[in-house]
């Protein structure tokens, strides 16, 4: 059974293998210990399986608009509809949360994650040149409507939704 979460401090070693296994140019532990004390725009996400991380993915909230700062999940669970799942809780959850749009990078070469992204309701609006800094690799710039699915108020969204950063 799957189950949402909070990220917290406690979480970054797993976060940061999850952050290797899945990226080239992977977050350090720095990074993802400023985002869950410093920005109050950030939102985390944990995906347990059994009680063992799987997968994370974060956002960031301002005003109306939610972008996707980094979605991944554990190599071994990859291809099994995890990915799916967890980008359409934090969809669910931004939705709740008050955002009406919901934007995303991704390597104009990932093939896999953009068709993913299209069927979770994105199409693309552009291009950011040289973005990855690894290759300097382009990244497609999508954007999805947030739509409600029955106001479904998930447990991620009603704990983010009394945290202040």
């Amino acid at each position: 059974m799957l189950n949402y979460r909070l990220m917290n401090l406690n979480d970054i070693g797993a976060i940061v293998e999850i952050e290797q296994e899945a990226f080239t140019a992977p977050w350090s532990a720095e990074a993802f210990r400023n985002e869950l004390t410093n920005n109050l725009f950030a939102k985390y996400m944990i995906m347990e399986s059994d009680n063992d991380i799987i997968g994370y993915g974060g956002m960031w909230l301002i005003i109306d608009e939610a972008h996707v700062t980094n979605i991944a999940i554990r190599s071994q669970f990859q291809g099994m509809g995890y990915g799916r799942s967890l980008l359409s809780e934090l969809m669910k959850t931004a939705h709740y949360l008050g955002a009406r749009r919901m934007t995303l990078e991704v390597r104009v070469s990932n093939e896999r994650a953009q068709s993913l992204y299209r069927k979770m309701g994105f199409s693309p609006s552009g291009v950011r040149p040289a973005y990855y800094s690894d290759n300097m690799e382009d990244a497609l710039i999508m954007w999805a409507d947030l739509v409600s699915e029955d106001d479904d108020h998930s447990e991620f969204a009603a704990a983010s939704e009394g945290e202040q950063g």
